[in-house]
């Protein structure tokens, strides 16, 4: 009887994690979606500056709304220097993936995020991972690959600004594990377009590229993007506080579906069978290697 008492609370959690953690994933797309619609006529740096502007303004509101302290001194620690390094790295080349390639492969290759985490925190945190985890990591870097397609003639070296971005959000998830636990979601949201900033102004440098002056289907893009990116950022947060992260984390894998769906009714792509038979390979090896994780905890909690 003291089951399902105990399993109800925690199933209604898990439930409404999902549902924050897909509500994420939508915005996610939608954003990605404003950010190449806009691209397409203004520079690269330009969308990083507003954007980055734009955000770090509504994160900044939010952080003084909870009478929060946006200069931390924990904001100094290393682990944060470290998260910016990262998050200008993937901002940067993703926001470049999603101006020179399509939408969908850009999305593709995106979910390979999660593998790369993995990988990351068995070689710098040290964490345990088995035979069976290292085989779907390695199935799963096969996967992009066979998106990428190195050695075909469709193969568009294009593509590899979104292997870089992709690393660079790995990065920046690795580091937020040893951010200090005193920074709240809206300061790290802060600080996270703020490094969006810095990105914009080092590639306006490198590029040389005039600003354009936003038209009105400009400025509701930006404003799309902004206000979706909060959205996301703030949604992803309340899915990974909600409810168990092994239950909630697959449902990021809910981005692919999103974006290549906007892709193809936005902007007219068409994915191919070997892009799609890789995103399946991407997707499947995350899946089994959140389900190992899940499955090694409850090992060691028994």
């Amino acid at each position: 009887m003291t089951v399902p008492i105990a399993s109800a609370p925690n199933h209604r959690a898990n439930l409404i994690g999902s549902l924050w953690m897909m509500a994420a994933m939508v915005a996610f797309s939608f954003e990605d979606a404003f950010v190449k619609a806009v691209s397409e006529t203004h520079a690269v740096g330009q969308v990083l500056l507003v954007f980055g502007i734009g955000g770090a303004l509504l994160f900044a509101v939010i952080a003084r709304f909870q009478k929060q302290r946006l200069l931390n001194p924990d904001v100094l620690s290393r682990a944060m220097g470290i998260r910016v390094v990262f998050e200008v790295i993937g901002r940067l080349f993703y926001v470049l993936a999603l101006a020179l390639t399509p939408l969908s492969s850009t999305t593709a290759i995106l979910q390979a995020t999660p593998i790369i985490v993995v990988l990351g925190a068995a070689v710098i945190f040290g964490e345990k991972v088995g035979w069976r985890r290292w085989a779907a990591i390695i199935v799963g870097l096969i996967g992009v690959l066979i998106i990428l397609r190195p050695t075909t003639d469709s193969f568009s070296a294009l593509s590899l600004l979104a292997v870089i971005g992709t690393i660079g959000f790995a990065g920046r998830d690795l580091a937020s594990r040893a951010a200090p636990l005193s920074l709240s979601t809206a300061i790290l949201g802060f600080y996270g377009f703020i490094a969006i900033i810095v990105a914009g102004i080092l590639f306006s440098i490198w590029d040389g590229k005039a600003f354009i002056w936003p038209d009105g289907h400009s400025i509701l893009y930006y404003l799309g993007a902004i206000l979706m990116g909060a959205f996301a950022y703030a949604s992803l947060m309340k899915a990974m506080r909600s409810g168990d992260v092994s239950a909630v984390t697959p449902f990021r894998y809910t981005r692919l579906l999103f974006g290549i769906a906007l892709g193809m009714i936005l902007f007219g792509e068409r994915p191919d069978l070997p892009m799609m038979i890789g995103c399946g390979i991407v997707v499947l090896s995350g899946l089994f290697i959140l389900w190992r994780g899940k499955m090694n905890t409850e090992h060691l909690d028994t």
